[in-house]
Formats: C-alpha cells, sequence, structure tokens
C-alpha cells in the first residue's frame, strides 16, 4: 500500500501544516530530548568518589510551604498561629509530632527524618528558590547551577550515564526562576516532561504525542526514510553517520523500551489507587519509575503552596494527597528495596507566616518567611526517626541548630559521593568549586552529621 503525506499529517490536507513542518516534526522532540547525551563531558570534572546513594527525588513544594501546618506544629500557640488546625498527630516514633492531615506520613516517621531549623531569611520566591537549590545567595557575578545541574554532571554524564533518558528530568514543567545549569550551559538543563500523569496516557513532551498511534509513528518513519534521498545517497559521510544514530535513538525512545518508563499502565491499578489518581500522586511514581532506571535526579514540581489566601481552605485539599503521594512513594521505594539508594528530599524556597493574615485582603493566609521553616529527608544514607533543630514557641524564630540551604546541599552531595570542593567546569575557566568556598562567606553551620 502506497502512503500518502496527508493520511500520516492530516493537518497537510488540511492546509494548516507544510510538508517541510511535518517532516520536520518527526523527531524533534526526541532527538532534543537526546542531544545533551551527544556531547563529550568536559574537561576538568573529576570523577565522583564513592557514595551509598544513587539517585535524587527531589519534592519542590513550589510557592513555599507553611512549616507550622506540617512538620513543626504549634498547638500551643493559639489560634492567631495555628488557626483552625489546632491539633497535631504522634508519629510511629515516639517524641515526634507533625500536622494533624498527614496521617499516613505519621505511620512512617522512622523513614524520614525533619529538619525543623531551614533558614535563609529570604522572602522574595526567585531569590530563595536560587539560594535553596545552589546554596549560594544570588546577586553575583555567575549563575551557579543547581543541585539537578551538579547531580547530572557529576553521577550522570561524568560517571558513564548510558541512558536514552536525560539524567536529569523534572516532572512536569520547570519552575522558570531561574536557570537551573547555571553556567553549566544547556546541556545540563532539566528535560520537562510536560504533559499530566494523571491523564489516560503521559503526554511526554517530544516521546508520547496525545491522540497518535505507536503504528502511526511507525508508518510516519517508513514516509521520512522513503523521501530522505539524501541521507540514502551520503550514507557514507561521517556527519550523516551521527544524524542516523541520534534517529535511531529517538525512534528507540519513542518506539522502543526506554520510553515505556513513562507509560503507567504497566504499574498495578492498587498501587497507582494508593498514590493518588491526581497529578501530584502519579508523579510521585513516574519518579519512582525513573530512578528504577538509574536516573540520578527527578524533580516533581509541585505547584500551589503561594497560600495568600484561602489558606486553611487549600490545605484541607492539599495536604491529605501530599500525604498520600509522598508516604506511598516512601513505602514503595523501601519495598523495593531503594530508599536505601535514594535520597528523598522534600522542601520549598522558603516557609510562611507562622501568624495567620487574618485582615482583609489575605482573610485568613499565610505570607511568604524565610526566617525559619521546615525541610524533610529520607533514605540514601539519611538516617530515619530524627528531627533536626527546633524553632520558637511560636514557630517564627530558629531556637537551635541552624541549616542553611547549603549545609543541606553539602550532606546530599556527601552521600552522592560528590567532592565539593572539587572544582566545576567554569566557562571561563575560573576555580569555583562545588560547594562555596570560605572566601564565599555563605552562611553554613556544617553538613547534617547527626542524621548521616
Amino acid at each position: 500500500m502506497s502512503m500518502n503525506l496527508a493520511n500520516l499529517f492530516p493537518e497537510v490536507g488540511e492546509g494548516r501544516l507544510t510538508r517541510r513542518e511535518a517532516l520536520r516534526r518527526g523527531l524533534s522532540g526526541a532527538a532534543a530530548l537526546l542531544a545533551s547525551n551527544m556531547i563529550s563531558i568536559p574537561a576538568g570534572a573529576a570523577p565522583s568518589p564513592k557514595g551509598k546513594a544513587k539517585a535524587v527525588i527531589q519534592i519542590w513544594m513550589w510557592g513555599g510551604p507553611a512549616h507550622i501546618d506540617i512538620w513543626d506544629p504549634k498547638p500551643e500557640a493559639g489560634n492567631d498561629y495555628t488557626g483552625p488546625l489546632n491539633s497535631f498527630l504522634e508519629t510511629n516514633v515516639k517524641g515526634i509530632r507533625i500536622g494533624e492531615l498527614l496521617p499516613l506520613l505519621a505511620k512512617q516517621a522512622d523513614k524520614y527524618a525533619i529538619i525543623r531549623s531551614m533558614t535563609h531569611g529570604i522572602n522574595s520566591h526567585e531569590t530563595a528558590s536560587y539560594m535553596v537549590q545552589t546554596g549560594r545567595p544570588a546577586g553575583g557575578r555567575d549563575v551557579f547551577p543547581s543541585v539537578g545541574a551538579v547531580v547530572s554532571l557529576f553521577k550522570g554524564y561524568n560517571a558513564g550515564y548510558k541512558g536514552l533518558i536525560p539524567p536529569y528530568i523534572v516532572i512536569t514543567e520547570p519552575q522558570g526562576r531561574f536557570s537551573e545549569a547555571g553556567f553549566l550551559g544547556s546541556r545540563y538543563k532539566p528535560f520537562a516532561t510536560g504533559g499530566d500523569p494523571a491523564a489516560a496516557r503521559f503526554a511526554v513532551e517530544g516521546v508520547v504525542a496525545q491522540g497518535i498511534t505507536d503504528e502511526r509513528q511507525q508508518a510516519r518513519r517508513a514516509y521520512l526514510d522513503k523521501l530522505d534521498l539524501l541521507a540514502r545517497a551520503m550514507s557514507g559521510e561521517p556527519a550523516i553517520k551521527a544524524l542516523k544514530e541520534t534517529e535511531q535513538q529517538a525512534y528507540d525512545l519513542i518506539l522502543g523500551d526506554a520510553g515505556k518508563v513513562f507509560d503507567l499502565s504497566q504499574e498495578k491499578d492498587d498501587l497507582r489507587e494508593r498514590y493518588g489518581r491526581n497529578r501530584f500522586g502519579q508523579s510521585c511514581l513516574v519518579a519512582r519509575r525513573l530512578v528504577e532506571r538509574g536516573v540520578p535526579y527527578v524533580t516533581i514540581n509541585y505547584r500551589g503552596w503561594d497560600t495568600h489566601r484561602q489558606h486553611f481552605q487549600l490545605m484541607r485539599r492539599m495536604l491529605p494527597e501530599m500525604d498520600r503521594g509522598v508516604a506511598t512513594l516512601l513505602q514503595d521505594l523501601s519495598d523495593r528495596g531503594l530508599l536505601d539508594s535514594t535520597i528523598l528530599w522534600w522542601s520549598g524556597e522558603f516557609g510562611r507566616t507562622p501568624r495567620v493574615q487574618w485582615e482583609p485582603p489575605w482573610n485568613g493566609g499565610r505570607n511568604h518567611f524565610g526566617a525559619a521553616f521546615s525541610a524533610m529527608v529520607a533514605g540514601g544514607g539519611f538516617k530515619g526517626g530524627n528531627v533536626v533543630g527546633s524553632t520558637d514557641a511560636k514557630g517564627e524564630e530558629v531556637r537551635d541548630r541552624p541549616v542553611y540551604p547549603a549545609d543541606l546541599i553539602a550532606s546530599i552531595y556527601q552521600l552522592l559521593g560528590i567532592n565539593g570542593e572539587e572544582n566545576l567546569p567554569h566557562p571561563l575557566g575560573q576555580p569555583v568549586r562545588v560547594l562555596p568556598s570560605a572566601a564565599e562567606n555563605v552562611k553554613t553551620a556544617g553538613p547534617l552529621r547527626e542524621i548521616m
């Protein structure tokens, strides 16, 4: 049967797409996803020493979650601080209590550690996000790479990573707060999946096209080969060979086993239900599948935590969703023997004001608060069943053991076996360390040795 371009790409026949554009679309998404893997390892980045952890799942609480409602409840502070969430839950670890809307996580406190004394004093989304994800303050000469970009260098490309899936994945969209790759360049940018993992089919950008079957993709490939007379005529040319190799890898990703990591229909329905049939719950399941395949860094960008208004209404909806997804992820990683080698890092850019803003126009909201906030870590060598630091009776100030972003990042790198004193490949050849040096005057109180 002869193939017709308009049958393969209906937009052509309808006049909405040129033939040239139809052919261009065929592989552009997957090829772009693969492009960074085709680039050689930069000089100057030394091999990583051994570490217990092999991967990180970062749950980024986009907007800043309220520490006082989640990991650091203060029921004795009164209604002006607690609002209607004026109780707490005891956990399966004696002496550790958490927010009243987290019953599933309360049963797993032995698996994670709570850091109640995070601090940096920044109340702007952009600069706080940069600080928490790089360990350095914004505004200097360089834009530093995020933890994900550094891990993709040392545990991905520089460690002989061979997967077709890039070593740094964001589910589902980038924040856009700053360039995650920093001066490392575009090859270290995360691949953002797009799509919705809770949809009937997770339409991953460049890998899964909504409404296009695998059979149609195969037909597109056959037609593209038929039209590509130049490639056949110059098949011996090195540039053509490289192009065809990239094309083959792209199709392996689209139609082969590699891309199936995003196919959640392969999971049992009861497990998907336990994660929660929503965007966040299914994102947690995708993250587990990715680290199981050897991807070293996965970020789940979890929107909706910038709760200036209707804070408590939103918490009653979102905290149970978060509780379900994170608790199931912890248990699933543990059941599969992956928790020992996978760091789970839960954090936002800051906390929220412990004192509730009852006055108009907020009417029961919480504002940005960088003076004191919480983070949670688990797996990969972090010791569960522990609490680091504390805040005062109202959650407004760090009372003991301040933990700065650089301290937490240094701890993560240490467990991954990344040498913080190693130089990063700077585009101008400048000596820039993985972790801030003393000369940079970045606040630090030291790694979290008490839970490592």
